[in-house]
Order: C-alpha cells, then sequence, then structure tokens
C-alpha cells in the first residue's frame, strides 16, 4: 500500500459537525481536498454555507445545514440529510464544543458552579458525542464499517487549575472513544479521538488574551503554536485507509505541551538566567 492510494477519500462521505469555523472548518476542507462529499453542518447555517460553496468552488461535493448537537432528533437528521444526500456515510467527526457566553465565567470551580452549567457544557461537549456515534454508526454499517473521529483536548488529558467541566466532558469524550473502537471495531468501525492545545483559530486571535497565548506557547515543547490546519491533516489521516490500523486511541496534538513536566517552563528560565550571571 503507497501512501497516496490510502490517503484518497474519493467515493466516501463525511459528516463534519461545528464545521463553520476553526478545526471544524479547515477539517471540513481537507477531506474534501482529498475527495470526499462532505455534508458540512454547524449551528451557524451561514457559517456552513459558506464552507460547503467554497468546497463545491473547488471542483468538490458538498451540502450544508444548521446543526445545534445539543438536540438529538437534530443529529438524527443531520445523518439522514448525509446519507440521502450521497448515498452513504463513511466518516463522523464529532466536533462541537460549547461556547456560550459563561463558557469561561462559570467554569471556574466545581464549588461555584451550577448544575445548569454543567448540564449544558455536557450536553455540548459530550453527549453530542455518543449522540453522533450512536445515529452514524448503523449508517455506516450499511457499507461495511466507517471512520469516527473525535474531538477531545490536551484538557482532558491532565487536570488545569481552572475550567473542571470543559476537561472532566473532554476525558469522557477520550473514553467514549475507547468504548466505540472496542465495541464496534470487528464490524468495520474505527474511532479515534484528536486532542488539540490551544490553536490559533480566529476566535482564540479574537478573545484569547495575548499573555494566556504567549503562556501557552511558552509550555509547548516547538516554537509555536498549531493552526487548524495543524489539526485538520490528523482528522484527514484518521478518516483515511493510510489509518486503518489505528483505532481506540487518543492523539494528542499540542506541540509537545503533554510530554513536558510542568516545570520545564520555569526551568528553561533558570538555566536561561544562570548563563547569562555566568558570562
Amino acid at each position: 500500500m503507497t501512501l497516496e492510494p490510502a490517503m484518497s477519500l474519493e467515493g466516501r462521505v463525511a459528516l463534519m459537525t461545528a464545521a463553520g469555523s476553526g478545526i471544524g472548518r479547515a477539517s471540513a476542507l481537507a477531506v474534501a481536498s482529498l475527495g470526499a462529499s462532505v455534508m458540512v453542518t454547524d449551528i451557524n447555517a451561514d457559517s456552513a454555507r459558506d464552507v460547503a460553496d467554497r468546497i463545491v468552488s473547488a471542483g468538490g461535493r458538498a451540502r450544508h445545514m444548521a446543526l445545534d448537537v445539543a438536540q438529538e432528533e437534530q443529529i438524527a437528521a443531520a445523518v439522514a440529510a448525509a446519507t440521502s444526500a450521497f448515498g452513504r456515510l463513511d466518516i463522523l467527526h464529532n466536533n462541537a464544543a460549547y461556547q456560550g457566553a459563561d463558557a469561561i465565567e462559570g467554569d471556574i470551580d466545581v464549588v461555584s458552579m451550577t448544575v445548569d452549567f454543567w448540564n449544558r457544557m455536557m450536553a455540548v461537549n459530550l453527549t453530542s458525542h455518543m449522540l453522533g456515534c450512536k445515529h452514524a454508526i448503523p449508517a455506516m454499517l450499511e457499507n461495511g464499517g466507517g471512520s469516527i473521529i473525535n474531538t477531545a483536548s490536551m484538557y482532558g488529558l491532565a487536570a488545569y487549575q481552572a475550567m473542571p467541566c470543559y476537561g472532566i466532558s473532554k476525558a469522557g469524550v477520550a473514553m467514549l472513544t475507547k468504548y466505540v473502537a472496542a465495541s464496534h471495531g470487528k464490524r468495520g468501525i474505527r474511532c479515534n479521538a484528536i486532542a488539540p492545545a490551544v490553536i490559533l483559530t480566529e476566535g482564540v486571535k479574537r478573545f484569547l488574551p495575548q499573555e494566556l497565548v504567549d503562556m501557552n506557547e511558552s509550555h509547548a515543547a516547538l516554537p509555536y503554536l498549531g493552526k487548524p490546519e495543524d489539526v485538520a491533516s490528523m482528522v484527514a489521516f484518521l478518516a483515511s485507509d493510510a489509518a486503518r490500523f489505528i483505532s481506540g486511541q487518543v492523539i494528542a496534538i499540542d506541540g509537545g505541551t503533554t510530554a513536558q513536566l510542568p516545570t520545564v517552563t520555569a526551568a528553561r528560565a533558570i538555566a536561561k538566567k544562570a548563563r547569562t550571571h555566568g558570562r
């Protein structure tokens, strides 16, 4: 098996959630560039339309629809729309994450957290991924299997001083991924998760203070933060036959951040200071 044919997604159909911007948008464009027909969904219908139009303008096949992943009937409808439009379903990217106005202030500490906030974030970050799997797997099995890619996070791999609900929801995504892989692998379903660090999406550039961007960059092993395309390339790889023997994995896309002890950044600063004083 040579790599180029294995990476081809010609004849495959992908359902991409939260694909109107950021990682989802880049991932939809990536699988389309490899030949997949794409159902682009997003809670913002205009954003989904823009991505679908771009795919079609480049010679690809795409449809779009609005999707609120907190509503099971809408997820079921999206799966049905993808199979109706393109005849089958082979790829699912569960990518939605809660972005309500209280996403930061409501997620400071479990002591101050409300059950309402917890339930709203879990509905989008975790339950939607389960529902995506629930409704996509039967459609995939009609054609012998498929590939599911769930978006977890590095905050689901290690605890942070804040964002407990976000981190716990993403840890749940990681375990959901393993259960789906274990339960449905013999029937041809592969399921993997990606665990990005802070990625320089337009939203991050717009809303995250520069000092926090700099902090995350300083804690990466590489000298830069990732772009949406860095994540999208892994999504496209996992969707393809090039990853045919990869399942049940949670793959960190974090520039080496979680590979290091948390003291590394401070140690670098101490070593730099020592070298300076030694001159």
